[in-house]
């Protein structure tokens, strides 16, 4: 992480916040007390900015220079909100094609779903605002600056974004090792959006449950489940695949 993309200081993460900045989360060490602490934490309330309490240790390493016991993440990029994006690609004539990840928090598969993704002429990822990698210097380092031009929309949640998609006409398809149908054997012919998981997890089960159908790619051999951005690549072009062959015939 680069200096360059955080902001040392109480004070100046009080104003960054009440600028509207865009911030991926804040970091407070966890003795902190104090009149101006407090007046951060108020200044937070009803705000989507996750908070860690950390020890001190961990944010001297993050910088030499006085943090005042709290950094804030400034993000890379300026994210998109998927209630323009979805509009925005109708309106072009154009059926969406939308990527979704559910607890994905390794940056460099992050950054390489999005060099595929951006290939593959995805609209979108969409990624939540807790609980999820977020754009950094190795995320675009990886994705060979794919990120600086696919657009990325961090939602409040998987699950919100998920039914907004739904309620736009987007059939939504949950990657999962639980699914009885093959990735080949869906037509996506349609709008669409393809929901991947955390490596460990997958995808959770609400979001399982509320998405349209299940898929999977299967496996023959002893490890049990391939890399998320390989998964990602093998689905994602299985869609331009089959909307490829749309516009031959």
């Amino acid at each position: 992480m680069k200096e360059n993309e955080m902001v040392f200081g109480i004070r100046a993460v009080i104003e960054a916040v009440q600028a509207d900045k865009e911030i991926d989360k804040i970091l407070v060490k966890r003795e902190l007390q104090g009149d101006l602490s407090r007046e951060l934490f108020e200044i937070l309330k009803g705000r989507d900015i996750p908070v860690q309490r950390v020890p001190a240790e961990r944010l001297d390493r993050l910088t030499r220079k006085n943090h005042q016991g709290v950094i804030a993440f400034i993000p890379a990029i300026t994210y998109e909100r998927l209630e323009n994006i979805i509009p925005f690609v109708y309106e072009q004539g154009k059926n969406p094609f939308i990527v979704l990840l559910d607890g994905v928090t390794d940056v460099r598969n992050f950054g390489a779903i999005a060099r595929t993704c951006e290939c593959a002429g995805v609209d979108a990822i969409v990624i939540p605002s807790r609980g999820s990698v977020t754009v950094n210097a190795d995320a675009i380092k990886t994705s060979a600056g794919a990120l600086h031009v696919l657009p990325v929309c961090k939602e409040k949640s998987i699950t919100e974004a998920i039914r907004f998609l739904q309620a736009s006409g987007v059939k939504v398809y949950a990657a999962s090792e639980k699914a009885q149908e093959n990735y080949t054997a869906i037509k996506y012919d349609g709008p669409v959006a393809i929901v991947m998981g955390a490596e460990d997890t997958g995808v959770s089960m609400d979001n399982l449950r509320i998405c349209d159908s299940m898929v999977k790619i299967p496996q023959f051999g002893t490890i049990g489940s391939l890399n998320v951005s390989v998964a990602s690549s093998i689905l994602v072009y299985e869609v331009v695949r089959q909307r490829m062959n749309e516009q031959i015939r």
